[in-house]
């Protein structure tokens, strides 16, 4: 079995497919005309516009359950591994995929919002959903929906749960057992809660993490304040193989970079497009755009945080391409968590283990939460027109015994089966959203030509030729004539 899962691996995510992802996010930049430069002020304040309803919840709020799934163990752990086989170089290339990858992730989102349906009372989109109603392909899209609810239900939460068993253990002493059963314990109080619920955690939950995790980043800069300009010439002079050290590893530090960046921020992966459709408003460019920029948050600002905390204290080992060590200020200790944690307590001693493991807790935690929003959205879709009641209790049941069974487990075979789920979504997306760019493109230039007029943008899907987007065509431009009425 993990011979084969390897194996699948090994295609699903080659090389090959990692430079494909970063061409089509390059491709959807150029096309935008970059507008992940040109919109970036829009980015920003259009996070904390509109608002939330009966059925949808508001930019912030989707942003939010998006950085949920954006924002976990890679945010550390991919991270550490960047710099352990690419050298600080792979910092940079990072920050270029992230850069290139908000093309993607506009793309995706926009759709997502283009084909959402109102489904049950609420909101409901995603790729499933823009794969039928955007290229017609019911079976494309049975496919992803399926391959989405297998990963997102069973192969991935146990690892994340299993970050969060590990991190706790080795700072508290606290057992795998006890942490499972309180993990499942939380998460039940959460997704029975339903979508708000779920939403309004992640509304409070992810900015207290990731700005606590970013001050920690920011104490340790300035405690090294005189290192800022060595650290930058290091990891630009290797990102372009000018550095003595790490000049030999060029080739590594861009494949690495580039695979962790887009791991961790998953633009164009298919997951982000759940929660942006579930965002209440006037056009679906607006929550494209603010997705766009949680591509930034991801990778820019949390992962930026764990690079800068390892480098400018030094507690990092890097292996060249013969398999020794270029660098290796920390013996035995290997790529991940472990790197965070020296460099903790290289400034203030005694705390690394404890804030590794509550900065995992978080990350982790509001990533199983995202899984199930992800996993129930999918099953939405499976199951349109039906009673879903019992597919939805037996899915909670399913995801609470997959993050019990990872917390007590070893997580090796888990790891590479989230791996070969994630990789199905991630080829099914993107030839999904190449395809169907069109109507992205479309609202794009309808938005931009709506805010040089000085009005707010709303869509009207039937003016702009765009075809079976049965709320903008229906409910929304009912909703919009009424209110101009009253």
């Amino acid at each position: 079995m993990e011979a084969f899962v390897s194996w699948l691996n090994g295609i699903l995510w080659s090389n090959p497919v990692i430079y494909i992802i970063l061409g089509i996010g390059l491709l959807f930049s150029i096309l935008t005309r970059f507008l992940q430069v040109r919109l970036l002020k829009d980015m920003v304040t259009l996070m904390f516009k509109g608002r939330s309803s009966d059925a949808g919840v508001s930019s912030f709020q989707a942003l939010s359950i998006a950085l949920s799934g954006r924002v976990g163990t890679g945010n550390i752990a991919g991270t550490a591994t960047a710099i352990a086989m690419g050298g600080p170089g792979a910092v940079f290339w990072m920050w270029t995929i992230a850069f290139i990858g908000a093309g993607s992730a506009f793309v995706e989102s926009t759709l997502a919002q283009i084909y959402k349906v109102k489904q049950d009372g609420l909101y409901r989109g995603g790729p499933a959903y823009y794969i039928e109603k955007g290229l017609g392909i019911k079976w494309f899209a049975i496919a992803f929906a399926v391959a989405a609810l297998l990963a997102m239900s069973l192969l991935m939460p146990g690892i994340q749960s299993n970050s969060i068993a590990l991190g706790l253990e080795n700072a508290f002493g606290v057992s795998k057992t006890v942490t499972g059963f309180i993990v499942i314990a939380l998460l039940a109080l959460i997704i029975f809660g339903g979508v708000k619920r779920i939403a309004t955690v992640a509304q409070y939950t992810v900015p207290f993490m990731a700005v606590g995790y970013i001050l920690v980043a920011l104490i340790i800069i300035g405690m090294n304040i005189s290192e800022v300009p060595a650290v930058f010439a290091l990891i630009f002079k290797s990102a372009f193989g000018a550095d003595s050290m790490f000049g030999g590893i060029l080739g590594s530090a861009i494949a690495w970079g580039v695979k962790r960046g887009i791991y961790s921020n998953e633009a164009g992966q298919g997951t982000g497009p759940h929660a942006a459709a579930a965002a209440e408003v006037s056009h679906p460019a607006k929550q494209g755009l603010v997705q766009a920029f949680s591509v930034y948050i991801d990778t820019l600002f949390v992962c930026s945080a764990t690079a800068f905390m390892i480098l400018f204290t030094g507690m990092f080992n890097t292996v060249g391409a013969d398999g020794a060590f270029i660098v290796e200020n920390l013996k035995g200790v290997e790529a991940g968590p472990g790197y965070t944690q020296a460099a903790v307590d290289a400034v203030l001693p005694g705390f690394g283990a404890e804030f590794v493991a509550v900065a995992l807790f978080f990350f982790a935690f509001t990533t199983i939460m995202a899984y199930y929003y992800m996993a129930e959205t999918n099953i939405a879709y499976l199951l349109r027109g039906r009673n879903g009641k019992v597919p939805m209790f037996i899915l909670k049941v399913v995801i609470l015994g997959a993050t019990f069974y990872g917390a007590v487990k070893e997580a090796s075979l888990a790891w590479a089966l989230g791996d070969a789920g994630l990789g199905l979504m991630v080829w099914l997306n993107l030839i999904a959203i190449v395809l169907l760019a069109k109507p992205a493109l479309i609202a794009l230039k309808d938005y931009e030509e709506q805010r040089k007029q000085g009005i707010d943008p709303v869509f009207n899907s039937k003016k702009l030729g765009i075809k079976n987007a049965e709320y903008w065509e229906e409910e929304y431009s009912f909703n919009h004539e009424k209110e101009k009425v009253s």
